[in-house]
């Protein structure tokens, strides 16, 4: 190992000058040596292994649904593998999210969970329970998505939660709003959805005012 005569410091690998004082080192090199990454392997090795069990499931499925014409009972006429190979990608596509370093929590927590609504009033039009998707699962998913976000924005300390705070309000209030507009009534859970969304939105101006008003300053350019 080479060692620096004024630093006295002793230096790894093979290098010509010290990195604190740059004189010319003394002694022999050794060859570089390099942190493990095999935590990274592993988790490289599982990912590549779920996707090829994703793909492979999503292949099945459409031969069986296409080709030997595998049918739902009750369901004669529905391709059931597109819906499969829908939920299966949209899975992938999670996965592949969480591998992003510059994605926040707001923004994965308020991506997935609309993409997830989506997805779930398609198979819901599909396989005829849309009346329960509306009436239930939306607004208690949308009503989570508020909660969880408002956490976010109260413990983030660099504002960029704000955003999606207000704009899941936005998303939790508007359908209710246009609801009752369309029907001139509210379900209990649509309800309690905007009781919620409405308690929030009040809550962070309370403890946050100045962030949400910069925010809707920011963003309306006012």
């Amino acid at each position: 190992m080479k060692k620096c005569p004024y630093c006295k410091i002793e230096v790894g690998g093979n290098p010509s000058k010290c990195p604190l004082c740059q004189s010319r080192l003394s002694g022999e090199g050794e060859e570089m040596h390099f942190p493990a990454v095999d935590a990274l392997k592993v988790r490289s090795f599982i990912y590549k292994l779920q996707m090829l069990i994703i793909l492979s499931t999503v292949i099945i499925g459409l031969g069986l649904d296409f080709f030997y014409k595998v049918r739902i009972p009750g369901y004669p006429k529905l391709h059931w593998s597109l819906l499969v190979a829908m939920w299966l990608l949209a899975f992938e596509f999670f996965i592949m999210r969480q591998f992003r370093p510059d994605t926040g929590s707001a923004r994965k927590v308020t991506l997935i969970l609309i993409v997830m609504l989506i997805m779930l009033l398609v198979t819901a039009h599909y396989l005829d329970f849309m009346w329960l998707a509306l009436d239930w699962v939306v607004p208690i998913v949308l009503a989570a998505m508020m909660i969880t976000n408002f956490v976010l924005a109260m413990i983030d300390k660099r504002g960029n939660t704000m955003a999606y705070l207000l704009s899941g309000s936005l998303f939790g209030l508007l359908p209710c709003i246009i609801r009752f507009a369309a029907e001139g009534k509210m379900s209990v859970t649509w309800l309690v959805c905007s009781m919620v969304g409405t308690i929030l939105l009040v809550a962070a101006i309370i403890f946050r005012g100045r962030a949400v008003f910069g925010e809707i300053q920011r963003r309306f350019n006012l």
